[in-house]
């Protein structure tokens, strides 16, 4: 019976930690969200900025990598990629982490189905 108990545990447990990580990391992963959907919508002002220029007659631009605005813009996206990298590593290695503890917990909860009297699990 305590090795029922232990597997018991150890379901419960792999869902407290889950549950933790979703409580944890979810105003971070809204607030990455976020950031990048500024990004995105400023992107897709710049381009469709760009695309308007070819309707009024200019053909070429010309930019100055050395213009201090324009390095701290890259500076920025830069950063933000890092960020965005950072959150999906670690998100992939966690998931990787729950989805073992899930297969696990799910065989634990079968081998616990099969010892208890059929009428007990509802």
């Amino acid at each position: 019976m305590t090795d029922e108990r232990e597997d018991a545990v150890k379901v419960i447990e792999a869902h407290q930690e889950l549950v933790a990580r979703l409580e944890r990391t979810s105003g971070r992963m809204r607030a990455l969200s976020l950031v990048t959907v500024v990004v995105a919508i400023v992107f897709a002002l710049a381009y469709a900025y760009q695309l308007l220029l070819t309707f009024t007659g200019t053909k070429t631009v010309t930019v100055d990598l050395t213009d201090p605005a324009n390095q701290i813009t890259e500076v920025v996206v830069l950063l933000l990629a890092l960020a965005w990298l950072y959150v999906g590593a670690r998100d992939y290695l966690f998931s990787t982490k729950i989805k073992k503890a899930v297969r696990e917990a799910r065989v634990k909860e079968n081998e616990l189905d099969k010892r208890l009297p059929q009428g007990s699990s509802e």
